[in-house]
């Protein structure tokens, strides 16, 4: 059984060499194909080279190969037609590129073509059936015409692409022709290849695949379900591609995958992967008749696919960060958020910190700068207290402080003096846990020393901050965990109301053995009847009484339930 192998060559001309000199000491006779747009005199200095093989290693005519473009197939035609015309005794043709190499012995992959005399190994499927086109076109490339390069010509490519669209365009396909598509890395019998370029048709179809979109990919797996006795679709080359389309580079360090996958041939690999070419081509290990497990090593590229496409929960990386909705999850950690809760008790955080053992801040989007628990300048993972900085992109302030104390509960206070730019992230991230005590933030206005009409300029604008903070945080969009308050609810039965909270955050469960020092309310009912008697009406406190502040009940009284929002 003899094997011919056509090479498709355009850079890193002494590697392709070098593998050319494998396949001839192997036994196979090879066509090299060198990229027109290569440097003539590299070229020459390769022919020279190779002139002690040139009864086993011949050199093509040259083409033009622009990505997507007929050139490529053009190359491939000229290379085949050598083939067959120079070494008949080629029973199998073998195409691969300069990238690829042999990964198995020579004599392994000839035996198993010799086992399956009559098969074409070409990746064949209907457009209809492909699922990893990437770019859009998939039946288009076959009814639209492109004369345009898409690397060189962009935008005379997209622009022609969008007015063929526009006037309704189409192109019609040659009588007989069901259009395939697969991988353009093939090994074909003698028998289909001779039928392929001898085709009576092969002029009509020859141009009209001229103006078909990555024509490599389609003209000889549409061609081969016609002539091909018998198809396997797929390659013997493993070559994977990333969420992009783009192929997936072998290094040094992937060698023991690639010793793994059990395949014969691999693309593409790194130009300067020394380790890779000296292992493989100085005698590669022989697996006996295995069969080729690319699938061995799917998984692996899978979650390297996942990694660079979603990452790890609360980390960003460049490619991500522009994209909206590309994080995985907004952050990397559970957290609580705590409205209103200072203002109604003396003490609240390092009554929280004790109970619970978590990290407890201040505000940290005051606009002054960011209270961190232990009001330093500097948090975690040099995280400043600068506004400034923080404002400049709040999201990922929040996002950097959960990342860099992860494996600790975090825990700050909010409300409507805050920056309010984070109030929809918060609202969105699962890891949130937001309690509100709705309409708290009257309480330091009660105990303020400026002019009352001041102080009742300040408790509208307030209370239109946080009704635009609820609306957010009683979005069908929420995804927090929500508990909302109304102050006068709160203050009735405020350790019930506590309990669930802190089990939540990591407190043991059980009645609250101490707790927090709430705020003297004497006179609060008048001063929210003076706000409403000024024209102001403060909904959001509740039923407050005007008289006397209400007394707590007692933690073993039934509780009034929170209303929960998500």
């Amino acid at each position: 059984m003899s094997l011919g192998v056509i090479l498709l060559v355009h850079t890193a001309l002494d590697r392709a060499e070098r593998v050319i000199r494998y396949w001839v000491t192997q036994g196979c006779p090879v066509v090299v194909h060198v990229d027109a747009q290569t440097d003539a005199a590299a070229h020459d200095s390769l022919v020279a080279r190779l002139g002690d093989l040139s009864d086993r290693a011949l050199f093509s005519a040259r083409h033009r190969c622009d990505w997507g473009t007929w050139g490529i197939v053009g190359a491939t035609l000229s290379a085949a037609e050598l083939m067959l015309a120079r070494f008949p005794e080629a029973e199998h043709v073998y195409l691969a590129s300069g990238s690829c190499l042999p990964l198995r012995p020579v004599a392994e992959l000839r035996g198993y073509l010799a086992a399956r005399p009559d098969t074409d190994f070409i990746e064949s499927a209907t457009t209809a059936d492909v699922p990893w086109t990437v770019g859009g076109l998939s039946e288009e490339r076959f009814t639209l015409r492109f004369p345009f390069s898409w690397k060189r010509q962009r935008r005379l490519f997209d622009r022609y692409v969008a007015l063929q669209r526009r006037l309704g365009m189409r192109r019609r396909l040659p009588a007989g022709l069901v259009p395939h598509m697969g991988s353009q890395w093939w090994c074909l019998t003698r028998a289909t290849l001779t039928a392929i370029l001898t085709d009576p048709r092969r002029p009509a179809l020859d141009r009209y695949f001229r103006r078909v979109w990555i024509p490599d990919e389609s003209y000889f797996q549409t061609l081969a379900r016609h002539w091909s006795r018998r198809i396997e679709s797929r390659s013997l080359t493993m070559s994977k591609f990333d969420f992009q389309g783009k192929p997936h580079i072998f290094y040094d360090d992937h060698l023991p995958l690639l010793r793994r996958s059990d395949c014969f041939v691999a693309r593409k690999i790194w130009p300067r992967a020394d380790r890779l070419y000296d292992s493989f081509l100085s005698g590669a290990v022989a697996v006996g008749d295995t069969e080729p497990t690319p699938g061995r090593i799917d998984r692996i590229f899978a979650k390297a696919v996942e990694r660079r496409t979603r990452g790890r929960a609360g980390l960003y990386m460049q490619s991500r960060l522009p994209n909206t909705s590309w994080e995985n999850g907004v952050t990397a950690a559970p957290y609580s958020v705590f409205e209103g809760f200072a203002e109604l008790f003396d003490g609240f955080e390092p009554w929280l910190a004790r109970i619970t053992g978590a990290r407890v801040h201040g505000h940290l989007f005051a606009p002054d700068r960011a209270e961190f628990d232990d009001r330093g300048p500097v948090h975690a993972g040099a995280l400043s207290d600068s506004a400034a900085l923080r404002d400049r992109d709040p999201r990922m302030f929040l996002t950097n402080m959960i990342w860099n104390t992860r494996g600790q509960r975090q825990c700050f206070q909010f409300g409507p003096r805050d920056r309010q730019q984070i109030g929809w992230d918060i609202a969105k991230d699962p890891n949130a846990q937001i309690s509100v005590i709705s309409g708290a933030w009257a309480l330091p206005l009660m105990r303020d020393d400026r002019p009352f009409e001041l102080r009742r300029v300040e408790a509208a604008r307030l209370q239109r901050i946080e009704s635009e903070h609820l609306a957010a945080l009683r979005s069908p969009y929420a995804k927090a965990r929500i508990s909302i308050w109304p102050l006068s609810e709160f203050v009735e039965a405020p350790l019930e109301a506590l309990q669930p909270l802190l089990v939540q955050i990591g407190a043991a469960p059980g009645a609250l053995t101490e707790a927090p020092l709430m705020v003297d309310l004497d006179g609060f009912g008048g001063f929210l009847q003076d706000l409403r008697n000024a024209g102001m009406h403060p909904h959001l406190v509740g039923d407050f009484p005007t008289g006397p502040a209400p007394a707590p009940t007692a933690p073993t009284a039934m509780p009034r339930r929170p209303y929960l929002v998500k």
